[in-house]
Parts: C-alpha cells; sequence; structure tokens
C-alpha cells in the first residue's frame, strides 16, 4: 500500500479538476498525455514507449525555449502552464494507477530541469515528485531517482560507474543556452529522497544503503564544481540533504534491533561526509564568511549524539573505524569509497566546536573537558594529532579553518599538562606512518600560509609535535622529513631542529648536577641516535647530494648553510668534549668529509662568485649576498678539517 505525503509546497490536489485551457502548448500536452493514458490502459506496450517519449521530447522542447531566453515572461509562463498542467493531470481520479506508475519512471528528471527556471517552476516540480512518491511504490520511486543521476557507459570493454552530474556540468558549461542549472536540478530530486525514505516498509538499511553513495556522489560533485555565485544553491542542497539525514533519523527512530546500529552507522558517516562539503562554502579566508556556515554544522552536530560519536572518539579516530567496520561488513572495499572522507568530516566536526561554542551545544559536548582528556594521554594525543592532518594537508581547506586546527592542537599539545603523561619508552610505531603524514601536513602550512601569525603558530605546532615523539623514533622521523622535503628554506628549518635536538641532549649530557661525577654522568648517559654516524648522512644527504654532483647553488644555499652549520657544531662539540659518537674526528671520516664534501663545494662557490663578481644586475647581486654566509661558514669548516687531519700526518 502507498503511503501518503501531504503536499506542503502547494495544494494543487484540493484544485477542482478543469478543463484544459485554450493555451496550445497546453492542448498539445493534453493530447499527449491523453495518447500515453490509453496506450498504457490497453497494454499496448510499444506505442506506450512512444508516447511517454514524446511526452519527455515535448517537455525538453519547452525547456529549452524557455533557457534559451531566460528574460522572456511568456516563455516562463509557459513552463508554469506546463507543469501545472501535469502535476493536475497526476492527481485527476480519471488517472489511473498504471498511468502514473508508467509515467513515474521519466517524469522526475523530466520536471527536475524546470527547478533552475524560477521559484514558481522549483514548487511545482516538487509537488510533482512528492506526489509520484506518494502514490507510488516506494521502492520503484527510489530506484527511480537514484537511476536519475546514476549512468552506465561503456569504456574499454567494461562497464564503469559514472554520476550523470559530471555529465550535467559539461553540458552546462559546453552550451551556449546553459541548458540547465546543473545546482538546482537536483533540490526537487534530493527533496524527493528525504521523503521517499520515509515510505519504505522494509528492508530499510538495505535500501537507504544503496542510495547514500549516490547522494554523496551528487554532493561531492557540486561542491567541488561550484563557485562562489553558487554558494546559495549549494546551501539550498546541503540544507536538503540534511534533510535527507533527518528522514533516516526518523526511520531509525521507529525501528528495533541490529538493522538500527547499522542504520545509525550509515547515518554517522553521511553526517560526517557532508560536514567536508559544507566546508566548501569557506571560499575565502574571512572570519564572517566561516561563522555563516555555522547554522549548517549545527544541524549537523545536532545528528553526532543521536548516532554516538564523542568528539573524543571522533577526534582520535576510534568511534569513525568502528562505524566503518559495521557498514563495511562483508562488503568489499568499493563500498566505502564513498565515505572516502569521513574522518576528514570527523576532525573538521571537532574543529568546527572549537571555533563555536554553539556547535559543541549542538553537539552535546564540553570541549574543555575533551581538551583535558586529550592530554592527559600520549596515545591520545598522536591519534589527535592524525587525525587533523585530514585538515591541514587539504588543498580545499580554507586557511582560516586550518588556523583554527593549528590553534587546537597547540592547545591539545600544552606543555605544563602533557609532559606530566609522557613516556619516552612508549611505544608509538603504530602511530609513525600517521605522525609523519601529519607532520608533512604541518610542513605544508609552514610553506604556503601567506599569514605570518599562522606561519609562527605551526612552526610551533611542528615542535612540540616532534617533542611528544620518543627520541629514537623523532630522529627517524627528522631524517624522513629532510628526505622528502624539496623546499631547500624547510630543509634548512629541519636540520635546525636536528642541531637543537643535539645541543639539548648534549647539555644535558655535560652538566652535572649537585655532587655528581661528570665523567661517570657521561658513561652512563643512553646512546642518541643523534650523536651518532646518522647525523653525518644527513649532512651528506644535503653537502652530496644523492643524484650525484654539488648541491644546486644559489637556490639551495639556505639548505646548505645549514648542513655546513650542523657538521661545524658536530666538528667542535666532539672535538671539545674529546668524544667521537657520530665518528665525526675517525681520519677516514675527516678525509671523506675534506674531498667528497668540502672542497668540490669550495670550488662551485667560488666558481658562481667570480661568474657574478662584474655583474651589477638584480640577480647577480642576490647571488653573491646568499652565498657569503656560506662561504664564510664552509671555510670555517675547512680549517677545522685541515687541522684535525694534521694530527694523522
Amino acid at each position: 500500500m502507498s503511503v501518503e505525503i501531504p503536499d506542503s509546497s502547494i495544494r494543487l490536489r484540493e484544485v477542482q479538476i478543469h478543463e484544459s485551457s485554450d493555451h496550445p502548448l497546453v492542448l498539445r500536452l493534453h493530447e499527449t498525455l491523453t495518447t500515453c493514458s490509453k496506450s498504457i490502459e490497453t497494454g499496448d506496450f510499444r506505442q506506450s514507449e512512444r508516447a511517454v517519449a514524446e511526452l519527455v521530447d515535448f517537455l525538453d522542447s519547452v525547456y529549452n525555449a524557455t533557457v534559451s531566453d531566460h528574460d522572456d515572461e511568456v516563455s516562463m509562463g509557459n513552463s508554469v502552464e506546463v507543469l501545472e498542467e501535469i502535476h493536475r493531470f497526476l492527481c485527476s481520479p480519471l488517472s489511473g494507477q498504471m498511468v502514473v506508475d508508467a509515467l513515474s519512471f521519466e517524469l522526475p528528471k523530466a520536471v527536475a530541469k524546470f527547478a533552475g527556471v524560477s521559484d514558481k517552476c522549483l514548487e511545482i516540480a516538487e509537488s510533482i515528485i512528492d506526489h509520484l512518491i506518494s502514490t507510488c511504490s516506494a521502492r520503484d520511486m527510489l530506484s527511480i531517482l537514484c537511476e536519475v543521476w546514476s549512468l552506465y557507459v561503456l569504456a574499454e570493454d567494461e562497464y564503469n560507474t559514472v554520476t550523470s552530474l559530471t555529465v550535467l556540468f559539461v553540458l552546462a558549461l559546453d552550451s551556449p543556452n546553459q541548458m540547465f542549472n546543473a545546482l538546482a536540478y537536483f533540490s526537487p530530486l534530493l527533496g524527493g529522497l528525504s521523503k521517499v525514505f520515509l515510505c519504505i516498509q522494509r528492508r530499510h538499511f538495505e535500501q537507504i544503503k544503496v542510495a547514500v553513495p549516490v547522494i554523496l556522489n551528487v554532493l561531492k560533485a557540486v561542491s567541488s564544481e561550484s563557485d562562489d555565485g553558487d554558494k546559495g544553491s549549494v546551501t539550498d542542497l546541503i540544507g536538503r540533504a540534511i534533510n535527507i539525514a533527518t528522514s533516516i533519523q526518523s526511520v531509525i527512530q521507529k525501528l528495533e534491533g541490529n538493522k538500527n546500529e547499522e542504520l545509525c552507522a550509515l547515518l554517522g558517516l553521511f553526517v560526517l561526509q557532508i560536514m567536508v562539503d559544507t566546508t566548501a562554502l569557506v571560499s575565502s579566508n574571512m572570519t564572517d564568511e566561516v561563522l555563516g556556515c555555522v547554522p549548517l554544522v549545527l544541524q549537523l552536530s545536532e545528528f553526532l549524539p543521536f548516532c554516538g560519536l564523542s568528539y573524543l572518539g571522533l577526534i582520535t579516530g576510534c568511534v569513525v573505524d568502528s562505524i566503518i567496520d559495521i557498514i563495511l561488513g562483508d562488503d568489499n572495499d568499493d563500498y566505502m569509497s564513498c565515505f572516502s572522507f569521513a574522518k576528514h568530516g570527523a576532525s573538521l566536526a571537532v574543529i568546527w566546536g572549537h571555533i563555536s561554542d554553539e556547535v559543541a551545544e549542538a553537539a552535546k559536548e564540553d570541549l574543555a573537558v575533551v581538551m583535558d582528556k586529550i592530554r592527559s594521554s600520549q596515545t591520545k594525543r598522536w591519534q589527535a594529532v592524525g587525525m587533523l592532518k585530514y585538515i591541514l594537508c587539504s588543498i580545499d581547506q580554507p586557511w582560516e579553518l586550518k588556523k583554527h586546527a593549528i590553534d587546537f592542537l597547540l592547545s591539545i599539545m600544552d606543555e605544563n599538562f602533557s609532559q606530566k603523561y609522557n613516556d619516552e619508552n612508549t611505544d608509538c610505531s603504530v602511530y609513525m606512518p600517521s605522525l609523519f603524514a601529519a607532520l608533512q601536513a604541518i610542513e605544508k602550512v609552514i610553506i604556503y600560509a601567506s599569514d605570518r601569525v599562522l606561519r609562527k603558530n605551526a612552526f610551533a605546532a611542528l615542535k612540540k609535535v616532534l617533542a611528544e615523539i620518543p627520541t629514537y623514533q623523532r630522529f627517524d622521523i627528522l631524517k624522513a622529513l629532510i628526505t622528502d622535503t624539496d623546499f631547500p628554506s624547510m630543509i634548512a628549518i629541519l636540520i635546525d631542529l636536528l642541531k637543537e635536538e643535539m645541543y639539548m641532549e648534549n647539555r644535558q649530557k655535560v652538566t652535572p648536577r649537585d655532587g655528581e661525577n661528570l665523567q661517570v654522568k657521561i658513561k652512563a648517559y643512553p646512546s642518541s641516535p643523534f650523536w651518532s654516524s646518522n647525523v653525518l648522512e644527513v649532512v651528506e644527504l644535503i653537502l652530496k647530494p644523492p643524484k650525484g654532483g654539488p648541491p644546486c647553488l644559489p637556490e639551495h644555499s639556505d639548505a646548505v648553510l645549514s648542513a655546513l652549520n650542523l657538521y661545524r657544531f658536530v666538528l667542535i662539540t666532539e672535538s671539545t668534549g674529546k668524544t667521537n659518537y657520530t665518528g665525526v674526528l675517525s681520519e677516514n671520516t675527516l678525509r671523506k668529509a675534506y674531498t667528497e664534501w668540502l672542497l668540490p663545494l669550495r670550488m662551485l662557490v667560488t666558481g658562481i662568485a667570480a661568474e657574478n663578481e662584474k655583474d651589477y644586475d638584480q640577480f647577480a647581486v642576490e647571488t653573491v649576498c646568499s652565498l657569503n654566509p656560506v662561504e664564510l661558514v664552509l671555510y670555517r669548516c675547512i680549517e677545522l678539517v685541515e687541522e684535525k687531519l694534521k694530527q694523522f700526518t
């Protein structure tokens, strides 16, 4: 039995069915509809198929005429007249269920095009789709609405599923008449889905599970393809997606048992994915534009407690993994591709709570309590850092949100609080890939952010995250960051951090406490990867790049200068302390550094200086200036090495 849905947009059902007007288009439409009815009721399949196709062609011609001259009030009026006539026909008791069922396969996509013509057309199109939902099989209407968006194309002898939204955007861009407004096109269809979910009588989870990827593909496409002029339409679509979430919530509230849990998990992932699409509305770094998204985010956040998604579980990623496991079940990973940004959305949900107290209240969370829990657990801090990378590394996220993400990171890394819970012996190997990716994301903020304060805070965050990592893994991560970074200035910063680690460690080692024997302390001090031959490998990476030849100057002057300063620091410190932890004072190591690193570099520097000595253009002056500090430190290193080599002759 079909479930009736109140037609709230317009109440054309209550209008007395009257004879068609004498408008030529309406008369032609009436003839086409009459032909459809007769052929369907008589069971003439071929004739009914042709008649329905003629109806669709007729609607397309009316639409095309309207959009070709969208300022023509007559054409706009024609669209309204035609849509109203279709609605009257469907609502008429003379239209049998067989006729309505047959038309339901084509009418949704045919009338949805008119949604972009005018608000009135959108209103009537929604009413037509609502009527079809209320009178036809909910299961059939769900399939029909989903198939409107999905098409299959044959490519390389295989069928590949492609969302038709991409095609719609291409057509909209290629057509001088802009054949349709792709954003408006989906409004009545999304609205229809929110209603059809409520009409499903059985197998709720299975049917909604099939529909959700279609919805998310639409939202993903519109959020990526839209521009500033489309914000109103994108906001409307996201609002309709939130209505779909509300419908799913209503279905859950009526169900009990295991399927309820699965639907809750599906709703949670759906909401997290929409959270990402919502940030597409923030196209600039203006604070007021970020705050303008709060109403939508607030609505989304209200679903979190219903789905059992706590801020602590979201920012550590634990709860996301749990609901993914529930949804995945026996399915393969292909289904989860539509939720590829779920963890992104999880971190965004918490950061929005950090931005707005109202959002946190909607999620029924006390963010201060959540942050204290993170600070008091080193494991949770590692997990939170790993989750924040999704925001920091995204090219689609506005800098304003990244700024708040960095602020949140600095807050949970509060030294006065978190140091009490640091454990140097804690095994963080399982978190290393995530921490490394997070540090790379922070690097990108340091490199690309135009805001000086944000760059400064990102650098502070980089140092704090590194400090959270046990010593042995910290050296490995620093070395990996240096190796994988293509920006000389960033390499210089990382090498300086490495040198700072060595300095602090050496200071702790050689500074005795009251009554403590220095030599005994030095011998008892644990070995460190920072004071080992590993550090010379880092120097060699810069002064003798793996690809061969000396480093590229003056482009890599910053990195070369930092590497030379590090080498000089190690050389002087080991000589002064009469130690050789790094092997820097060994004869073979000294000769290698002298012949393979320093002398080739000196030849390169002097050659570049000679080439630019007589030139007075801007580039030549800048080149000489950038090489001056390199040359100064280089010659000091050469002097130190030559002095040490004399001891072996």
